[in-house]
């Protein structure tokens, strides 16, 4: 999953990327208010962690543009405040959940998954591609009755392809999803993640899923291969 951080505090926007994309979230932070209103606009996340207080617009007032523009992406308020009746206005705006700072990072990232499962209605819950079945929510993959271990950066792509297979995705678009819109590493790096993928999806099963479309990039075949 996509996942947007808009938090002034330098040091724990910083915390929360690295935390999150060990847990194969694809992240990408916001310092303040109006870019992380553009960036919310611009570009298509899953889960948006949102500040209240930050400089130049509020996260009440971000959430609730997002939420007239028709943005349904799944939005966790963060708030250095107490009290009920911030929660009630974070809720109010269109915020999907509320959380206090200081907080656990466990319940964060348990309380962003459980977002992800109820806001991501709009897709299937399992993706089935002949005997090769992608569970977002479990975070797991098989063929048939045998479960495959992929890496946490190997399943998100293999998801990311899946939400859109049948059709050519570039290891541009791989790296905004999967790893994130600042990311200035040398792009082969998808060449890599992709090989491993499938050496463990395709090649035991006498599959071919996974292919590569030279010059253009990578298609999941809507059949499994």
């Amino acid at each position: 999953m996509r996942v947007l951080v808009v938090e002034d505090e330098r040091r724990l926007a910083v915390a929360l990327q690295r935390g999150l994309q060990s847990e194969g979230f694809s992240v990408d932070v916001a310092h303040d208010g109006p870019q992380g209103l553009w960036m919310a606009t611009e570009h298509d996340y899953d889960l948006i962690v949102l500040d209240i207080m930050l400089p130049g617009l509020n996260g009440y007032r971000i959430c609730a543009k997002l939420r007239a523009a028709g943005n349904e992406s799944g939005i966790l308020m963060l708030t250095a405040k107490d009290g009920e009746y911030d929660e009630a206005e974070a809720l109010d705006t269109g915020a999907d959940d509320f959380l206090s700072k200081p907080f656990s990072y466990l319940v964060l990232v348990a309380r962003l998954r459980a977002l992800g499962r109820r806001t991501g209605g709009r897709r299937p819950q399992v993706l089935r591609f002949g005997d090769l079945l992608i569970d977002p929510a479990r975070r797991t993959c098989s063929r048939g009755a045998t479960e495959i271990r992929l890496t946490a950066r190997e399943f998100a792509i293999l998801e990311y392809l899946g939400r859109r297979s049948g059709e050519v995705v570039s290891k541009r678009d791989i790296l905004e999803q999967v790893w994130d819109a600042a990311f200035d590493g040398d792009p082969n790096v998808v060449e890599v993640h992709v090989s491993a993928v499938r050496r463990k999806v395709d090649a035991p099963f006498g599959r071919a899923a996974l292919e590569t479309v030279r010059g253009a990039g990578y298609r999941l075949a809507a059949d499994g291969g």
